[in-house]
């Protein structure tokens, strides 16, 4: 049976209810070449499709997704709605702080190269990945528009974005999704930014809902993450919080047993519930994975269950202090 459906924003296409998150092609959490291929995708693509996964996600910054979306779209790319983001030049690195880029002449650079990738002539859904502190975002939001009226671009959205850039963006040409980090253990939103988006008639699309892949319980030590795993990095999975974080994740845990379910539909089924134009993107190379957490959909938690899962602890930041926009990303007022 197909999944629910949901509007992506007032005047946004509809999706199900579940949607897909590509960034495990770009192998942040230490999975292996062999898992990440086209027949990976091809098999995920497909499978979605049936389930009615429709919301795809990807990225530029996604080393590879791009090109693995698209060869796996070739034949069905009527059947899903994609999304693709362009903004970040380089991401988390030892080198240095993340370079973020939002000159209109770079959307459009961007946009041509996404569109050859992807094996399209249009994306439903394109988002500023994250926010330029150095240019205005009239300026970035304009150029996006340029690409809506030229039929590359059906909707705009943005990631990690301040309320402020929220609503000038949205006054330049309608915002149909925000992008952000939201799960049992990301919590930032709900004090401005989904207010924000509910006020405003903007969907959100939580990416990471699943913690990061902690909310499945299937991560029991700090011994369970690859070498290599970008996880290891950050302030959640610190020896300090890994413990504590460890308990909150029981307490999910025996809310799925009273529902039969996997702890991480529960914790899919708690955003669901949030809001009818939330629409989470769980990433995953299995398609098992993509099974269990489409079926999130039909786990019903109660309102005790819901008070009980909201008031859950978190020890630690999401991410390090990694500066330069990364969150409730800001730019300056145009001049």
């Amino acid at each position: 049976m197909p999944l629910p459906q949901r509007s992506l924003g007032s005047g946004g296409p509809t999706v199900g209810a579940i949607g897909y998150g590509s960034m495990s092609f770009a192998r942040p959490y230490g999975q292996s070449a062999q898992q990440a291929t086209d027949d990976t995708a091809d098999a995920l693509i497909g499978r979605a499709v049936e389930l009615g996964v429709t919301l795809i996600d990807t990225a530029d910054v996604y080393t590879g997704s791009e090109d693995a979306i698209g060869s796996a779209l070739r034949g069905r790319r009527d059947k899903v709605v994609l999304a693709t983001k362009f903004g970040i030049v380089r991401g988390l690195n030892p080198e240095g702080p993340p370079i973020i880029n939002g000159r209109p002449e770079y959307v459009r650079e961007r946009i041509e190269r996404s569109l050859t990738k992807l094996g399209t002539d249009h994306v439903d859904l394109y988002y500023q990945h994250r926010i330029d502190p150095d240019v205005p975002i009239e300026e970035t939001v304009g150029a996006m528009a340029e690409l809506v009226k030229e039929g590359k671009v059906l909707h705009l959205g943005l990631s990690e974005a301040a309320p402020d850039t929220i609503r000038r963006a949205h006054a330049v040409h309608p915002i149909s999704a925000v992008q952000t980090e939201w799960s049992l253990w990301s919590r930032e939103i709900e004090q401005e930014v989904f207010p924000l988006c509910r006020e405003l008639g903007i969907a959100v699309v939580p990416y990471s809902p699943l913690g990061r892949g902690m909310l499945t319980g299937k991560i029991t030590s700090l011994a369970d993450l690859p070498e290599g795993d970008y996880r290891r990095q950050m302030p959640r999975f610190s020896p300090e919080a890994f413990d504590a974080n460890l308990a909150a994740v029981r307490a999910v845990q025996e809310i799925a047993l009273a529902h039969e379910a996997a702890p991480g539909q529960v914790a899919l089924a708690w955003l669901l519930a949030k809001a009818p134009d939330v629409v989470p993107i769980p990433g995953t190379l299995h398609v098992s994975r993509l099974e269990e957490n489409s079926a999130a959909v039909d786990v019903k938690l109660t309102l005790e269950e819901i008070t009980r899962l909201d008031a859950l602890p978190v020890v630690g930041e999401r991410e390090m202090d990694l500066g330069n926009n990364w969150f409730d990303g800001v730019t300056p007022p145009l001049r």
